[in-house]
């Protein structure tokens, strides 16, 4: 089944919930998305506020994925640099697909469905993500066009003795 993705959705209970429950799911089955799991949807909820926060501020954009019966599988957040010199590339965060789905390219859709909106915002001329390293990430973006362009040995704590690498891509828009 397909995802059909949205730009900019319309922020509602079902959408919140959907993304609640997203966020939980993929943290549970080892997405690194700012969680170790075990993770409960309270443990996520805040988060996921700080995100709604930027929307409604501005700072932050939304990219949503979903079923046919319109069940979230899919997300990503695009936010704006506000240092004046900065302000021509975006970053992309808590870039989750479902674990159900996952495989089936809907994480590749996805990150096509990030890249056509961020060519639709003036200014901006590249994508920047950071992951985690340990889990081959950094490949699967490779393959979606994104160049690492940084490294930072052990930044990253998942548990004590557990240190990663914090990288860094880009991927240029034009």
């Amino acid at each position: 089944m397909t995802l059909t993705f949205t730009f900019d959705p319309v922020v509602d209970p079902a959408l919140r919930e959907g993304l609640v429950d997203l966020w939980t799911d993929a943290s549970n089955a080892g997405g690194a998305i700012g969680f170790v799991p075990p993770v409960t949807r309270d443990d996520v909820r805040p988060e996921l506020i700080k995100h709604l926060v930027a929307l409604i501020e501005g700072r932050h954009r939304l990219v949503v994925g979903r079923d046919r019966d319109g069940r979230i599988g899919a997300a990503a957040f695009l936010a704006f640099n506000t240092h004046r010199l900065q302000r021509h590339w975006i970053w992309v965060y808590t870039v989750m697909v479902h674990p159900d789905l996952q495989g089936r390219g809907d994480g590749r859709a996805l990150m096509d469905a990030v890249a056509d909106a961020a060519r639709t915002l003036d200014g901006v001329d590249a994508i920047r993500l950071a992951c985690r390293g340990g889990l081959g990430l950094e490949h699967f973006y490779a393959s979606c066009g994104y160049k690492e362009v940084g490294r930072v040995p052990g930044a990253i704590r998942v548990a004590p003795g557990d240190d990663r690498d914090d990288i860094t891509m880009l991927l240029p828009l034009h």
